[in-house]
């Protein structure tokens, strides 16, 4: 004869229990949580008493991670801050994507052995390379020579968006046309080049 166990008071003191440490542990934690919060923790709590266990479980872990993601958020502006003022001048700031690609476009006409294509770089030259801001005139030369190595979908998709924009300046009356000389040059010469 097979004796099955009771579930008898144990079994719900082992529940009563759990629930017990769960919501002792919240508490302590939304207390540690911001003043605006702490009040929204509370009124979850309270409502995850009408929550199925498994509902409650769910909502706990949502808002382990919430309070997680709060406190790596203070600890990276506090050690920033601390950083800052223990250094006593601020962190250096990363080079501009502007500065790279033309980095990247000196390394290739060095030949240097250190230099690797980067799609990235190739795809900032292709975008910015009519810009006389962005791409001084002393840089220009040295991108054409650079697109004469250009193959593939790159190629046809630069001749293609030089193509629409030399069509769109055409088109634009003769003051927006003035100003845009320096552009036109530039197209002119990367369609020369590309077809």
């Amino acid at each position: 004869m097979v004796k099955h166990k009771r579930k008898g008071p144990k079994g719900t003191e082992k529940k009563s229990k759990k629930q017990k440490i769960t919501s002792s542990e919240e508490t302590p934690q939304a207390s540690d949580a911001g003043p605006g919060k702490e009040a929204t923790s509370l009124k979850v709590l309270e409502a995850s008493a009408e929550l199925s266990p498994e509902e409650r479980r769910v909502l706990e872990r949502k808002l382990k991670k919430e309070r997680k993601k709060e406190e790596k958020k203070r600890l990276r502006e506090a050690g920033i801050a601390a950083a800052q003022t223990a250094k006593g001048q601020t962190l250096p700031a990363k080079p501009s994507a502007a500065v790279l690609a033309l980095e990247y476009l000196q390394g290739w006409a060095r030949k240097q052995e250190s230099w690797r294509f980067q799609k990235t770089r190739q795809t900032w030259l292709l975008l910015n390379m009519y810009d006389e801001e962005k791409v001084p005139d002393e840089h220009f030369s040295t991108l054409l020579d650079y697109l004469e190595g250009l193959k593939g979908s790159a190629r046809e998709l630069t001749v293609q968006k030089a193509e629409a924009l030399m069509q769109e300046l055409d088109e634009a009356n003769t003051e927006a046309r003035d100003a845009q000389l320096g552009k036109m040059e530039r197209l002119r010469q990367v369609l020369q080049l590309l077809s």
